[in-house]
Formats: C-alpha cells, sequence, structure tokens
C-alpha cells in the first residue's frame, strides 16, 4: 500500500482494424465476413503512477483477449516501462464486430468458424503493446476524479427486462495538472455491445465505439484517447431497448451514453494526490458436468421444437430471440458433450486456468478485473458492499464461456449452456475471494 503522492499519468490509443476482409465472430450458424469498417477497432491505454505504485488499463476492441496472449502482451510491457505485470489490467470490449482472437471449443466444430487470423492476432498483441508503451511515455503531472454516468439508456436484462441489470456506468476523467487539458477518459459499462448482429459485416466497436466517436467530437477532440471497459453483462443487452440492429441504430444508443457521460462530467472533483495499490490473486473454477451426448441431443430437439413454435405464432420477436440464442446454446451443450468424453474440455480449462482476479485501488475507487463473463447479479453482490467499486469483465483472459446464477441453469439459459465452469460456484468463488480481497485494502 503506497502513501498518497502526486499523480502523472498519460494515455494513448493504437488503431488495429483489420485492413482485408476477415471472418467476424460473435453469432454463430453464419458465414459473417466483414465487407467494410464502419469505425475503427482500437487499443487504447491510461499510465497512472503515484510515485511508487503504477498501474496500466488496457482496453481492446475486440470480442475476446485471450490468457496467453495478455501474459505474453504483459511481459513485453513489463521489460520495456518496468510497471509488473501484476499491475496491468488487458480487457476486450466483447464487440462481435471484430475478427475472432480465440478458438471457442464450442464453436470449434462449426465448419462455417475459421481458424483465427494470425496476423490479426499478432496485430492485437502488438497494438496492446503499443498503446501500453506509449501511454507511459506520455506521463505527466496530473489530476483526477470519477463521477457515475447513467447508462439504463443503452439497454437491460435480456432475459427478463424487468430482471436486475446495472446501469450505472463510472467515469474517469484524467486531466494535466497544470493546464487543465484533458488527457484521457476511462469508462466502464455493463451491456453487451450487440446492437450490430449477425446481419451486419461492417467493422465495428458496436455501441462502445460509437459513444467513443461522441466524446472525442463533443467534448475531448479526436485525439484524447477513451478507454472503454465492460463490466459483468452476460444476461444484459441492448435487447429490449434497440428499434433495429443496424449502424443507425448502434450510432443512437452510442450517442446516448455518450451525452449521459458528458452530463455527469459535470459533478467531477479533480485530486492530484491520490493513493494507487493492486493486489491480485489466481483462481481455479470447477468443471460443469455435462450431459452424456444423448441428453444434450435431447435438451436441443426440444429448444429447437420450442423457437419453431414460437416463429410459427409470429411471437415478439425479443421472445423468438431469446428461445434461438437457447436453441444455440443446446447446439453448443452438444459439441461440449462430445469434447468433454474426448477431454478437450479439461484441455480447454487448462488453457485459461489459473484465472486472474486483480483489484486496483485508485483513492477511494476500486477497479476490479475478472476475466470472463458473468451474470450481473455477481457484480451487484460486490457493489452492495462496496458501492465504490467498478468490476471490468473480460480482463486478463477468457473463460470458454459463462459464469452464471442458480436461475439461469434450472432455466437452462443459452449462457448456462455453452458454460464449461460450473455455476453458480464458480460465480460464488469469484465473488466470495473479491469481497476478500476488498477487506483487505
Amino acid at each position: 500500500m503506497s502513501s498518497s503522492h502526486a499523480l502523472v499519468a498519460g494515455a494513448a490509443a493504437v488503431d488495429i482494424t483489420p485492413t482485408r476482409s476477415l471472418f467476424l465472430f460473435g453469432y454463430p450458424n453464419v458465414e459473417r465476413n466483414s465487407t467494410g469498417v464502419n469505425d475503427p477497432l482500437l487499443c487504447s491505454s491510461l499510465y497512472l503512477s503515484d510515485g511508487n505504485v503504477a498501474q496500466l488499463f488496457v482496453a481492446c476492441d475486440v470480442i475476446f483477449v485471450e490468457r496467453r496472449l495478455a501474459l505474453r502482451a504483459k511481459a513485453r510491457i513489463e521489460a520495456t516501462t518496468g510497471v509488473p505485470a501484476a499491475h496491468m489490467l488487458i480487457s476486450a470490449t466483447h464487440t462481435h464486430s471484430a475478427p475472432m482472437t480465440m478458438t471457442m471449443l464450442s464453436n470449434a466444430a462449426d465448419p462455417r468458424v475459421p481458424p483465427i487470423d494470425p496476423e490479426f492476432v499478432q496485430a492485437l498483441e502488438d497494438g496492446i503493446v503499443a498503446a501500453a508503451v506509449q501511454a507511459y511515455e506520455t506521463k505527466r503531472p496530473a489530476e483526477l476524479g470519477v463521477a457515475v454516468a447513467d447508462a439504463s439508456a443503452v439497454g437491460s436484462n435480456r432475459l427478463d427486462p424487468s430482471g436486475p441489470s446495472d446501469p450505472t456506468a463510472p467515469v474517469m476523467s484524467v486531466r494535466c495538472a497544470q493546464t487543465h487539458e484533458p488527457i484521457a477518459l476511462l469508462l466502464v459499462c455493463s451491456m453487451h455491445p450487440t446492437v450490430l448482429r449477425e446481419t451486419s459485416t461492417l467493422v465495428s466497436g458496436d455501441f462502445p465505439g460509437l459513444a467513443r466517436k461522441y466524446l472525442q467530437e463533443q467534448t475531448f477532440g479526436s485525439k484524447v484517447p477513451v478507454i472503454y471497459h465492460t463490466g459483468p453483462c452476460g444476461n444484459l443487452s441492448p435487447r429490449h431497448v434497440v428499434r433495429e440492429n443496424t449502424v443507425a441504430e448502434a450510432t443512437r444508443l452510442g450517442y446516448l451514453l455518450g451525452a449521459a457521460v458528458e452530463a455527469a462530467m459535470h459533478s467531477i472533483e479533480y485530486s492530484s494526490t491520490l493513493r494507487l495499490s493492486c493486489r491480485t490473486d489466481s483462481l481455479r473454477f470447477p468443471l460443469r458436468k455435462f450431459p452424456t451426448v444423448g441428453a444434450a441431443n435431447e435438451l436441443l430437439h426440444q429448444a429447437e421444437a420450442d423457437f419453431r413454435q414460437l416463429q410459427a405464432a409470429a411471437a415478439d420477436p425479443r421472445t423468438t430471440r431469446t428461445a434461438e440464442c437457447k436453441l444455440f446454446g443446446a447446439e453448443e451443450t452438444v459439441a461440449l458433450s462430445r469434447a468433454s468424453e474426448q477431454g478437450l474440455v479439461a484441455q480447454a480449462a487448462a488453457e485459461v486456468l489459473p484465472a486472474e482476479l486483480s483489484i486496483f485501488q485508485i483513492g477511494d475507487w476500486r477497479y476490479v478485473g475478472w476475466p470472463g463473463e458473468q451474470f450481473v447479479e455477481f457484480s451487484l453482490e460486490v457493489k452492495a458492499r462496496y458501492p465504490q467499486c467498478c468490476i471490468i469483465s473480460m480482463a486478463n483472459g477468457d473463460l470458454q464461456g459463462y459464469l452464471v446464477t442458480a436461475n439461469a441453469v434450472r432455466d437452462k439459459t443459452y449462457e448456462s449452456l455453452n458454460a464449461i465452469f460450473e455455476s453458480p460456484a464458480s460465480g460464488n468463488l469469484l465473488v466470495g475471494r473479491t469481497l476478500e480481497l476488498l477487506s483487505q485494502n
């Protein structure tokens, strides 16, 4: 733990937009190769130091950042900057309109999903390193403050629009201590970036990328990095608020979020003397117990029948989409059950474990990094105890699926059906250890 010292900060963004057509990953059962670019994909980084403790945040406009890639990038950054790898948090915004960056076991047998493109994955790693190093190299005396924006306009619980959600979006504004010129904005919003669906073939950061565009055009200027992290949103999405799944609608939601951030910033109080600290831990989650392939096929047949019945009845499109996603999950459970019998699930788990849990304290605020995708109930449990805490998901690696609640397991939701780790035990383990570490700060 450090004492309060004068803050320094730097920020940078590096463009990783592909320059050729690549497969866009995020939706099953579709061949989806990019035909153009709507908005750029970036690796954006913020460096902070109080003179004793340094921290690096990196957010990447991709669907996942694989654990092994994050470890390689951290080692390279540490060798150049001296910032300890344990003091870095590298996350994915989780856009579903970017090239795939890791092989998902649940889709490995799908002939429509090609192997990952090694050039793009290398560009992602290089972009992470370059953004972090540039942020470190541009450090200067700084001050920062945090406010909370209202992000309720961009979505809700996708399984039940009246169900649990987290509309809070903590906003950290960092500016030069002398001139008050903006250095960076760091934002955490718990919402799936899935306005653009399988019908879109444009590369895009989805509504988070367009919120960044709004903030840069309206408030900060194009050269000020916006570091956008996605919070736990396994069961949250824009499904019940979108009018259509188009670029125009992604722009509308992105601009609504940008305006909410802009409004929240008026209440920020800045400080140049903040205490920083970092804590990390490693976790091993128990594997899910898979049904036999025969039982998984029975579940698939029932899910397909339920979906077809809703289609035939011309049911509400949102209800039909939820049933379609459950069908996707049932298909993936069949694939995972086969993979489990072949020992491939245990092999995939070994590649993503141990999972890294990180807690970065900045003054009175704590930024928690969780790997993979979690249902929002887990983060709400933590935030009920620690209101000045925000949780960043898909940080420092993926978990080959979701961590879900007991109700999701009971209801056989899509998210519960494509997971490889036991739920709710794994999510409870993550929450419990997070609370233990928070109590030590």
